[in-house]
């Protein structure tokens, strides 16, 4: 049974995406196949995060090939609990593509759907994959899949845009496959637990270079500072429902793969300083980017950036509290970002304009969606008791109880960007909600293409409030994902001896 939870993230989507295809004709037949489908896997991702914290990481062997020859998929408390919060994301943004395109009367896109499902597959597999060749088959599925989507109804400026985020993601795809060369000549492996023993045996020249190209590989997909140029160019021509799905859940992937192969490949017992020196670039420049923009995709897609620094933060620390505070931060980026963006998609639809100037003079949109963004964009800036004050919380006194000069200053860069944000989303705020004047058309605002809009931006806010109410709950189970992070036995175990993988009693604690 525990077999066929494992593959299904990755094999439902892509079979649905097939059957989206053969029924082109009933855009009511891929919506329902889409949806019915993320909600199945969405309940899979369910039961795996709970059986993985009751009994350890759960692993499957493709076709009966054992670690390290074969194909693995593992799922331990990091990737369940990554997976979950992504697919409920993923579906209310589904939903509100639906809506959008009801609202709007479009026909239907025959690509959406399709490409749509391809990208939630790229993204299970990327959290459940065991080694980094099929950790590089996820990013090219995802590419290929949100280059369609950022594409779909293109003009020139979106064309160009869209190949920006191309001809970057194929770079890092490059920098990638050389690295996956590089690991598998000196070790003779691509497994990732089998890696965990054998890269420390190497000279530190050779893991100092591995560990750097893997750090900027997957700091492009993330978008830390320096790398982070092709975001702001390419997240916002997109659709708003488009928008919002890559921006909460590709930056995470990326994430998720840094954390994964910094702590399990290069296991360190001190705070890193090129990673602490990221983390305050990122930190600053983003949010300094944010603040100097006029138009509301653009501004998010910086804060979007800023926000990726504090993530980088908990990392660079090598400790159980920083890294707690990381998976807490993710979690709750991951619906806030994505609740942000379909907020703006709104905001956009009603006003007719993402400039901020021109929004400033349009009567503001109904209050829910006022409200909608307040939730959003306070807890985005750590406001109490929201959902980011907890994840930031978290950081702040793993970076205290670590103390040093270094850690202190990405401290003090971490507040700064807190303020600024606070500072950013009061710009939107008086832009798209303070009174205006001139009363925009409200037959975009009619049918039910727009409750399922609006219904669907407060499912993704909800999960944001979801998280702060369950805080205690929550962050216990992000402290055991970070435990079992720096300790790495049990996923070693897991995957090259499979000790009790099927044993119903077996329990990671």
């Amino acid at each position: 049974m525990t077999q066929w939870l494992l593959i299904a993230p990755v094999l439902l989507p892509v079979l649905a995406a097939g059957l989206s295809l053969a029924v082109w004709r009933s855009a009511a037949a891929q919506r329902l196949l889409g949806t019915a489908v993320l909600t199945a896997v969405l309940v899979d991702a369910v039961v795996l995060l709970v059986l993985a914290d009751r009994r350890g990481p759960l692993v499957l062997e493709v076709g009966d090939w054992p670690a390290p020859a074969g194909i693995a998929l593992v799922a331990d408390r990091l990737s369940t609990l990554l997976l979950t919060v992504a697919l409920a994301v993923a579906l209310a943004v589904l939903v509100f593509a639906i809506g959008q395109g009801t609202a709007e009367g479009d026909a239907p896109r025959t690509p959406f759907h399709p490409a749509y499902l391809l990208l939630v597959a790229g993204v299970g597999l990327a959290f459940l994959t065991g080694d980094l060749f099929n950790l590089f088959v996820a990013f090219e599925l995802m590419l290929a899949a949100s280059y369609v989507l950022i594409n779909l109804d293109a003009d020139e400026g979106r064309i160009r845009a869209g190949m920006t985020y191309t001809i970057t993601s194929l770079l890092s795809s490059l920098l990638f496959l050389t690295a996956i060369g590089l690991v598998y000549a000196a070790t003779g492996t691509v497994n990732l637990a089998d890696l965990g023993n054998r890269i420390p045996e190497l000279s530190d020249g050779v893991r100092g270079v591995l560990s750097l190209l893997l750090l900027i590989v997957f700091g492009i997909k993330a978008a830390m500072v320096p790398l982070h140029f092709w975001l702001p160019d390419s997240y916002p021509t997109a659709p708003a429902p488009i928008t919002a799905v890559l921006a909460a859940l590709l930056t995470k992937v990326g994430l998720y793969a840094m954390v994964r192969t910094q702590t399990l490949l290069f296991p360190r017992t001190e705070t890193w300083t090129p990673l602490l020196v990221a983390a305050a670039l990122t930190l600053l420049v983003g949010i300094l980017g944010a603040i100097a923009q006029q138009d509301i995709n653009r501004l998010l897609s910086f804060v979007l950036v800023s926000h990726i620094g504090f993530m980088l933060f908990g990392l660079s620390l090598y400790t159980v509290d920083g890294l707690t505070g990381t998976v807490l931060y993710a979690v709750h980026h991951i619906a806030v970002q994505a609740a942000l963006f379909l907020v703006a998609g709104l905001v956009v639809s009603w006003g007719g304009s993402a400039a901020l100037p021109k929004l400033a003079g349009t009567a503001p949109p109904p209050g829910l969606l006022a409200g909608l963004f307040a939730l959003a964009a306070l807890s985005l800036a750590g406001i109490p008791p929201l959902s980011g004050f907890v994840a930031k919380l978290a950081l702040l006194r793993a970076g205290i109880e670590q103390g040093g000069a270094a850690v202190l200053a990405l401290l003090a860069a971490a507040l700064l960007t807190s303020l600024l944000t606070l500072y950013a989303m009061a710009r939107v705020w008086r832009a798209a909600f303070a009174a205006g004047t001139e009363h925009p058309s409200s037959s975009r605002w009619r049918g039910g293409g727009l409750r399922l809009m609006v219904g669907s931006t407060v499912g993704a806010v909800l999960i944001g409030v979801v998280v702060a109410a369950g805080a205690g709950p929550l962050a216990r189970l992000s402290e055991r994902a970070a435990v079992d992070i720096l300790e790495r036995d049990a996923y070693q175990e897991a995957v090259l001896q499979g000790a009790g993988r099927d044993d119903p009693d077996r329990s990671g604690e």
